[in-house]
């Protein structure tokens, strides 16, 4: 099983947790606490070690990790799904699982993910207008993701699915380019 599959099925079981009727946290919540935990797993290189080490038994990778969600509060949800990733050595997976989680919720809520690049940081009333355009044009609700990418000269490439809308200054210009090669 590749990577992502695996990812994809730890990802699929965590969103039927926080969508089910039973469920005491939302969607976000979960989200947020997740990239939280992520974080910190990047910036400690000893963490990262030891909770995927196979040297350092799972009692002790259970342990750190429930010091560390008592620490960043995290609900049971969030603390049960790193278990499950440890117990299973998984957690080099998380990263993956957490954006899989995030596609995952979107689908099941009616969104479709956007990312959205820019030439410099746009503004509230930019972004809203901008989402509200390209909701009407694609013809489904949003979930867009920003990005600041100085080498697009000006202008915004939005990537909706499969579908690029690219709006930039490099982009006109390389069409520009084209037509006149033509």
């Amino acid at each position: 099983m590749t990577f992502s599959a695996v990812a994809a099925r730890y990802a699929n079981a965590l969103a039927d947790v926080v969508t089910g009727p039973a469920s005491t946290v939302q969607s976000q919540q979960v989200t947020n606490e997740l990239r939280s935990f992520q974080s910190l797993l990047h910036s400690s290189v000893e963490l990262h070690n030891a909770l995927t080490s196979p040297a350092v038994p799972t009692v002790r990778k259970r342990a750190v990790i429930g010091r560390i969600a008592d620490q960043l509060s995290l609900s049971r949800v969030t603390r049960n799904f790193l278990y499950v990733l440890v117990d299973r050595r998984r957690i080099t997976h998380l990263a993956a699982a957490i954006d899989l989680f995030e596609k995952a919720i979107d689908e099941r809520l009616g969104y479709t993910q956007a990312e959205v690049i820019s030439a410099a940081d746009l503004g509230e009333g930019q972004r809203v207008e901008l989402i509200a355009e390209l909701e009407q044009r694609f013809g489904s609700k949003l979930r867009p993701r920003f990005t600041v990418d100085k080498s697009l000269i000006g202008g915004v490439i939005a990537r909706i699915g499969t579908t690029v809308y690219d709006g930039s200054v490099r982009g006109q210009l390389q069409v520009l380019g084209k037509r006149l090669e033509a």
